[in-house]
């Protein structure tokens, strides 16, 4: 019986169908002989070898990414993270440096400061609002520079053609953090980017509840290079979290316009109200970078922050994080529950080098504590509400605001 049940001969048949991929679970593939084992390449997604190197299943989320964002190539990652890595991993050698903004996701910066530094690989920091300022640190062995549409956390939104052109006269590479728009915003490589990368656990996802990345080019290149280091690295994803990510894409474009909808809706509403400094939000007037925001995208999502009046200090910040009912405080976005994350920009932002100063690179003394929103699938004018009651709550009393 035991053998029986490692060897049933039983088959299921073919020709079932129905609306999702199934779930393929596997570390190992089996092969008919040795020659067929021998003979068989994985590269090229024609056939199957190891379950670290693709399933059906994988192979079919890969397809659809790529053609969201009309790329030849997409490459799967554990994470947003990891899919940094897999680039810098593969494109920088030890004597490179890497040019990336002082508004990036902070962990990935994190990253090269630290992992790429021990390796010989240098970093230089940049202000992406101010593009003649770019080409004065692209240096010698600048090998890559990486954008981030808009800025995370304070949400600038940069002149991408710009940026794309200086690195394109001086031959260096650009990868994108191409996240926020989800690929259904912005088509980064009709932009002239070389790679667009994406953390899959925030709209693909859609469910707060899967960890993933891509990586996703048209050179042929750097599809090579990409899948070298992925090899290299054992980088694998699980068989049901693909699963997982495919049911979630197939609403995506649906999900995102409601939050996007939802968000501006929010972001208005909050831009009036007397508490608030200013809302940063690409598709509002007067937001940092919006002109190019205008210029380059179809939509936008539902993540946005916030400064405060000078007068509230951090821990009255806080205090109306704390009061909001409606919201989560947690990290991540792009699911269907509302968050909100108090930052200390001190901490969120890298100091330009060398320093100059900038709109971008300096931040005014009153204006370094922010609030960043997630808006999610809930009733706006449910959020509005909570908004409103925590505004009363940890602000209005002791300012005689209503």
């Amino acid at each position: 019986m035991a053998t029986l049940l490692q060897h049933h001969p039983y088959r299921a048949p073919q020709g079932f169908a129905s609306p999702q991929l199934p779930s393929y679970r596997a570390s190992t593939v089996l092969f008919d002989s040795v020659a067929q084992m021998r003979e068989r390449r994985w590269r090229d997604k024609s056939g199957y070898t190891y379950g670290l190197h693709g399933t059906p299943a994988s192979f079919a989320l890969e397809r659809r990414l790529a053609d969201i964002e009309g790329a030849r190539h997409a490459v799967l990652c554990p994470s947003g993270l990891s899919a940094i890595a897999l680039v810098d991993l593969a494109l920088l050698r030890q004597g490179d440096e890497v040019l990336i903004p002082c508004n990036a996701y902070a962990p990935g910066r994190d990253l090269a400061q630290n992992m790429l530094a021990a390796w010989g690989i240098s970093t230089r920091i940049y202000d992406p609002l101010d593009p003649t300022s770019v080409r004065e640190r692209i240096g010698p062995d600048t090998r890559l520079m990486w954008l981030e549409a808009p800025g995370s956390v304070t949400m600038e939104m940069p002149d991408l053609r710009a940026l794309v052109a200086l690195a394109r006269e001086a031959g260096v590479l650009t990868a994108i953090d191409n996240t926020w728009s989800a690929g259904l915003a912005l088509q980064p490589f009709d932009l002239g980017i070389d790679v667009s990368m994406q953390a899959l656990t925030k709209y693909q996802s859609g469910g707060a509840d899967v960890l993933m990345g891509a990586v996703l080019v048209r050179d042929d290149a750097l599809h090579d290079a990409l899948l070298d280091a992925h090899m290299r690295l054992g980088l694998g994803v699980g068989g049901d979290d693909v699963a997982l990510m495919l049911r979630g894409l197939a609403s995506m474009p649906l999900r995102y316009a409601a939050h996007d909808a939802s968000a501006r809706r929010i972001a208005e509403w909050l831009q009036a109200r007397p508490e608030v400094r200013q809302v940063l939000h690409p598709a509002l007037p007067g937001s940092p970078g919006h002109e190019h925001w205008r210029r380059d995208f179809r939509g936008a999502a539902g993540l946005f922050s916030l400064y405060f009046q000078p007068e509230f200090e951090p821990a009255r910040v806080d205090a109306f994080v704390d009061a909001l009912q409606l919201f989560g405080i947690g990290y991540s976005w792009g699911g269907p529950m509302s968050l909100a994350v108090p930052y200390d920009l001190r901490h969120a932002r890298a100091v330009v080098s060398p320093a100059v100063g900038s709109a971008a690179a300096a931040v005014a003394a009153e204006a370094r504590y922010l609030v960043r929103l997630n808006i999610g699938l809930e009733c706006a004018e449910d959020l509005i509400a909570d908004l409103e009651q925590a505004l009363h709550a940890a602000l209005g009393p002791r300012t005689g605001v209503a």
